[in-house]
């Protein structure tokens, strides 16, 4: 019998304009003036997938092993997060068969980089394209994220054991 399990992670993150430091959406640099703050680089693509993953695992969140108190992590890769939650569903005998994200935001435009993150995504869960969903949409200049002063990922994964 095949073990099947879901997760789902959801991160935000303050959007703010500093040419210094890179906006990482999924692992991908996205070029401008824009960033999102945070203790990490704050990708939350990735953190909202590592969360997914690690829910999925009845692991807990990524805050848990990555605390934003410790000065160590300050400014840390997030491909660091989202490797130690594949690796802990991989020594779990877990693989991932798809995951599903949708980028919620008025800024940055995602359609220029979507093929981008995708590929970056595969890359890193050593995953085919094909099995990672990549949506983005507006809260219609509603709330705070209407108001471009976040973003938000909301991550779905699907792990299976045979």
């Amino acid at each position: 019998m095949m073990d099947f399990r879901t997760g789902f992670g959801l991160d935000f993150h303050r959007l703010i304009r500093d040419a210094e430091r890179p906006l990482m959406l999924g692992g991908v640099e996205i070029p401008g003036e824009l960033a999102l703050e945070g203790h990490s680089d704050a990708d939350v693509v990735l953190h909202a997938l590592a969360d997914a993953l690690l829910g999925a695992l009845g692991m807990g969140d990524i805050g848990e092993f990555f605390p934003d108190t410790d000065a160590t992590l300050k400014n840390m890769d997030s491909a660091v997060i989202l490797a130690h939650a594949r690796d802990a569903a991989t020594q779990r005998g877990y693989r991932i068969s798809n995951i599903d994200l949708t980028l919620i935001g008025e800024a940055p435009r995602l359609k220029p980089h979507k093929a981008a993150i995708r590929a970056r995504l595969a890359q890193l869960l050593g995953l085919d394209a094909e099995r990672i969903g990549l949506k983005a949409t507006t809260t219609e200049k509603m709330g705070a994220l209407g108001r471009e002063e976040g973003v938000a990922c909301a991550a779905t994964v699907a792990l299976l054991k045979p």
